[in-house]
């Protein structure tokens, strides 16, 4: 076994690897960014290296760097993490020349499984069924075009490079082809450097379900499989295992294909085969067909540990020191049934975007499985995935774990950056999915129900207000006056609208609140402010803003400046303004140029996704104010329209 690691990543994955190379006796040594200094993973590790800027460009996917940090810190081996340089046959060979050990499959097997259409030739040659396709050399677009009319509508364009959802694009009618080719192109030519596409059979009721696979360059076993259905723009969501439906047969017949392609390369390490299934009619063993290989450790991997009881980092860890396999098939456990939700720092009402901030509150619910990577008081970085955490319940049966999931949604605590925590909690109570009605189009069929805004009661506005003014710790003689009862005038925000209320007072922990014509009885409990009966939730006070935690999700109040006279709000109505920072990878438009409401105006890469803005309005260009390549800021002014009349 090694005796020192290098971690060539960052964020959750590193802490991740930190903890199980700890419990084995196992030294790491971590690589950090100029933006990563005061990361947690640099602070968990015995020593840490700094590799370069911000960007990953300049940093984590610098492999001279990462490799010249093992070599300077006695390290023997690197484990890539997943995501940077995890799928990167040249690094694997970097590793390998300066006597390093990569802890991962080798560089040929990454070269075999990583492009998609070489893949699924490979898997087709090895009896492991392929979805019906195009992935052939021919990359002319008229071409392309004709083989997706053969295919038949709608289809799918993927990057043969791809993963994440990036360089994926749905085509339902052949109109449309040209443009959305054009756009998976550019966003593969920018996540990959590679714009060759393939084209897909688009599934009408598909199931992601995938297979847990590790090899040791000789045999190969599966760990059953994942179901990774709960989907929004490709990406996945919520996380299961084993998969709802799942048949003896099914798994059977879906562990073996997985295993078959693993020998074929004759693969070492941890992998995963993803399938897509026909779920139109219940799982059939003739209803499913292979994807991809990814050829490293999955963010997903904490729903298979919970399943098997096996640490999967350390089997890595053995089987790349030269052990070999640690079980047999027969003796990998399936065990109850686990959940994986991915918390992230993005705004769901603007459609998911990636957001940035300052984490001024961060706390999970106890007794539950958190994999992070940042703590209360770190900042959520414009450069990198805005994941916050994994929070992973597992239970006796599907009902019990996706219960504890739900009920650790509602008690995890975030302040400071928007986060879809509100959105994952109602997929959790969402009633098809209980009932494990699952497939790629639930949350795209029911995002309006699931993005709703959380419910503001008059007893959560009363909390709010009841802290902000009086805080919740009771003074001896607080609310006593000599004549009458004291009274007290605050106000909030909520969005625009501005919250008035008056606060009685009506002696120790006791007070009444006179708010949009009614009068709600409060008084101070242990736990906090309890209004008419009842208790709203946690409240949170911090110096520009109160945060209630209530079960139907994080409602923010701000805290009004009394010398803020306001700002026109109709200063701004031409302008598109960069919704966070990122680079300018695209103008579209020119000055004088007519654009409809709709039309494109420019892209905006930003944590690793490409972002399209819009018109607001139809209009007139007036003005381009920034170039392609320009680094922006949240709210930077990208183009202008002319004024109109109204």
């Amino acid at each position: 076994m090694f005796r020192k690691i290098l971690i060539a990543n960052r964020g959750e994955i590193a802490c991740r690897v930190i903890a199980t190379a700890r419990r084995l006796g196992i030294s790491t040594v971590a690589v950090f960014s100029d933006a990563d200094a005061a990361a947690l993973h640099v602070a968990l590790a015995d020593d840490s290296r700094h590799i370069g800027g911000a960007q990953p460009a300049d940093s984590y996917l610098r492999a001279d760097r990462i490799i010249q940090a093992a070599l300077a810190t006695g390290a023997e081996a690197i484990h890539p993490g997943y995501g940077f340089l995890s799928e990167n046959p040249d690094f694997v060979d970097q590793v390998t020349a300066a006597g390093l050990t990569f802890i991962g499959p080798s560089a040929d097997a990454i070269r075999a499984m990583g492009l998609k259409d070489a893949a699924k030739a490979l898997m087709e040659k090895a009896g492991v069924p392929v979805v019906p396709g195009y992935h052939g050399e021919d990359q002319e677009p008229d071409h392309l075009a004709v083989m997706a009319a053969e295919i038949g509508y709608p289809v799918l364009i993927k990057a043969v490079a791809g993963g994440g959802g990036k360089g994926m694009r749905r085509v339902d009618r052949a109109a449309d082809f040209a443009d959305a080719l054009a756009s998976a192109r550019a966003e593969a030519r920018t996540a990959f450097g590679n714009d060759a596409v393939l084209i897909e059979k688009y599934i009408d009721q598909p199931r992601h379900i995938e297979i847990q696979i590790f090899g040791d360059g000789t045999d190969a076993v599966h760990l059953h499989e994942r179901d990774c259905s709960l989907q929004r723009r490709h990406q996945k969501v919520i996380e299961e295992a084993p998969a709802p439906g799942m048949t003896p047969e099914m798994r059977a017949a879906m562990g073996e294909a997985a295993v078959r392609a693993a020998r074929a390369i004759g693969y070492r390490g941890a992998g995963t085969c993803e399938f897509i299934v026909d779920g139109s009619d219940g799982l059939r063993p003739d209803r499913f067909w292979f994807m991809e290989m990814n050829t490293r450790l999955q963010v997903e991997h904490p729903v298979t540990e919970a399943v098997t009881g096996i640490d999967l980092v350390e089997w890595q860890l053995r089987i790349a020191s030269g052990e070999p396999l640690p079980l047999t098939q027969a003796q990998i456990p399936l065990i109850g049934h686990a959940f994986e939700a991915r918390l992230y720092a993005e705004d769901v009402p603007a459609g998911f975007l990636p957001a940035t901030g300052r984490l001024d509150h961060l706390r999970f619910a106890d007794g539950i499985r958190a994999d992070t990577g940042v703590r209360s008081g770190d900042r959520i970085s414009p450069w990198y995935d805005p994941m916050i955490a994994k929070i992973v319940a597992h239970g006796p049966s599907r009902a019990a774990a996706l219960n504890r999931l739900a009920r650790a949604l509602e008690d995890t605590e975030v302040a400071g950056t928007v986060t879809n925590l509100a959105f994952l909690s109602r997929l959790a109570r969402h009633p098809g999915f209980a009932a494990g009605r699952v497939d790629t189009g639930l949350i795209a069929r029911d995002i309006a129900s699931l993005t709703d805004p959380a419910p503001v009661t008059p007893a959560i506005t009363a909390a709010a207000l009841l802290t902000a003014e009086l805080g919740t710790a009771a003074a001896p003689l607080q609310g006593f006056t000599l004549w009458s009862p004291l009274r007290r005038h605050a106000r909030l925000r909520l969005g625009a609208d501005e919250i008035a209320a008056a606060i009685t007072l009506d002696g120790p922990g006791r007070a009444r609140v006179e708010l949009a014509g009614a009068t709600l009885s409060a008084r101070l409990k242990p736990e906090g402010w309890e209004v008419e009966g009842t208790h709203p939730g946690r409240v949170l006070c911090l110096p520009d803003a109160v945060h209630v935690f209530a079960r139907s999700g994080t409602v923010r109040f701000t805290i009004p400046d009394p010398f803020d006279r306001g700002t026109d709000d109709g200063a701004t109505g031409g302008l598109t303004l960069s919704p966070m920072p990122g680079l300018v990878r695209e103008v579209a438009v020119r000055p004088g140029e007519r654009v409809e409401k709709g039309d494109r105006l420019a892209v905006i890469e930003a944590m690793k996704m490409e972002h399209v803005l819009t018109a607001a309005r139809d209009g007139t260009v007036a003005e381009v104010l920034v170039e392609p390549g320009a680094q922006v800021e949240a709210g930077a002014a990208l183009v202008r329209l002319e004024e109109t009349d109204g």
